[in-house]
């Protein structure tokens, strides 16, 4: 393995007259040889290995596939695939993601100019085999990685169709999530993500001022890594502070200060100090209200994602789980035994059909006394006149923009 690649010279030189931009990210990523690599090329990290087909391939192929790797390396792909996979577990599919990087950073090649080795896997052509309405123009702008591996992951049907058309284009998934100890070694740290942001700005600032290449095309792509917080992460934080302990003043006990000052009070003649009260332990047993919207559009993946968080935290708390199943009345009112929750939604025939109104399932939520409300729903229907309630609401929506809501915290299952 070569310290710096033979096969990619000339492709990466040519990238500094065709894609000012492309070839500004080039310089922060460490080109390699590896002689043992079956594809063209590989991305690890920042590092990107190319192999002896690479070589074979025309010129102009090679500048569009090294900049395919390039982009990998410049969007944090490796990176953000190690965060999901954290993320998810075992349920992680590194083949969907690859699928989902792949398609965006091709659109976004081609897009820019450049020729690719035919077929191509691109965004376009993967949204038309999902049946995903595109109108060509918009696609790069409105879906990036974490969105699109979610939407492939979220139903069988997707994840099916995605497959058969990633082998009908000859996707070879040549993305990974770090670079291996070995790649470290000769070429000093690879940039961090905070710096590869800058360098990203930067290059498609001076490719927007050439004119030409990448920098054209990048105010449009939503794929830029930006600092994100999971939902999950948000959830648990929301509900955890729900939870909480909170110790209350009980009025027929004095605290043990007073009853001290009080003594030395006494003792020296000065009057009592004013009335402080001991305080006592919550003992109400915490309960979490899941709210679903049996006429939304909720996929199964991300009701199963949310609801193994909420009965993941009424476990630790050792908390009551409600589930109200609701249209435009409440449909179904049970109480769920956290430990066999997952079970009993598998096997709750749920009511099709119907309008949705807010209003009668934040009525009965109210009446449970809840420490925390989550409701799971598009998001479209009418709420009332009644005013906030006094414990937090939680709207769980599957778009990736929802709507704002009257009072509580939104948020999107879609990232």
């Amino acid at each position: 393995m070569t310290l710096h690649s033979r096969h990619a010279s000339a492709a990466l030189r040519a990238m500094t007259e065709s894609d000012p931009a492309l070839a500004a990210l080039a310089l922060w990523c460490r080109h390699r040889d590896d002689a043992a690599l079956c594809g063209p090329a590989e991305t690890r990290g920042s590092d990107i290995f190319y192999g002896p087909a690479f070589a074979g391939l025309p010129l102009h192929e090679q500048i569009g596939l090294a900049g395919h790797h390039v982009l990998h390396a410049s969007l944090e792909h490796s990176a953000r695939m190690a965060d999901m996979a954290l993320r998810l577990g075992d349920r992680f599919d590194a083949d969907h993601w690859a699928i989902a990087c792949d398609a965006i950073v091709n659109e976004a090649i081609l897009a820019a100019g450049h020729a690719l080795p035919r077929p191509a896997l691109t965004l376009s052509g993967l949204l038309a085999a999902l049946g995903v309405p595109d109108d060509g123009n918009t696609a790069l702008a409105a879906w990036d990685c974490e969105r699109l591996y979610h939407r492939l992951s979220q139903a069988p049907q997707s994840a099916d169709a995605a497959r058969r058309h990633a082998r009908a284009q000859e996707f070879r998934r040549d993305l990974h999530p770090d670079a291996g100890e070995e790649a470290q070694s000769g070429g000093g740290p690879p940039p961090d993500r905070a710096e590869w942001r800058a360098h990203l700005a930067r290059a498609l600032a001076a490719g927007q001022a050439a004119g030409f290449g990448l920098g054209m095309i990048g105010h449009r792509l939503a794929d830029l890594p930006r600092p994100r917080t999971p939902w999950e992460v948000l959830l648990r934080r929301i509900l955890a502070r729900a939870t909480l302990p909170r110790p209350r003043p009980n009025p027929f006990r004095p605290s043990r200060s007073w009853l001290a000052q009080s003594a030395s009070a006494l003792d020296q003649g000065y009057p009592l100090p004013p009335w402080q009260s001991r305080l006592r332990g919550h003992r109400d047993q915490p309960r979490l209200v899941v709210a679903l919207d049996s006429s939304g559009s909720i996929p199964p993946e991300a009701l199963r994602l949310l609801m193994a968080e909420v009965t993941g935290i009424a476990r630790r708390v050792q908390g009551a789980l409600h589930l109200l199943v609701f249209d435009e009345a409440v449909r179904i009112d049970c109480v769920l035994d956290p430990a066999q929750a997952l079970q009993t939604l598998r096997t709750l025939e749920l009511p099709q059909g119907g309008g949705t109104d807010f209003a009668p399932v934040l009525a009965r939520a109210t009446a449970l006394v809840p420490s925390a409300l989550v409701i799971l729903s598009d998001m479209d229907g009418p709420t009332g006149t009644a005013a906030a309630p006094r414990f937090p609401v939680i709207w769980a929506s599957p778009q990736p923009e929802p709507p704002a809501a009257p009072f509580g915290q939104v948020l999107s299952l879609a990232r």
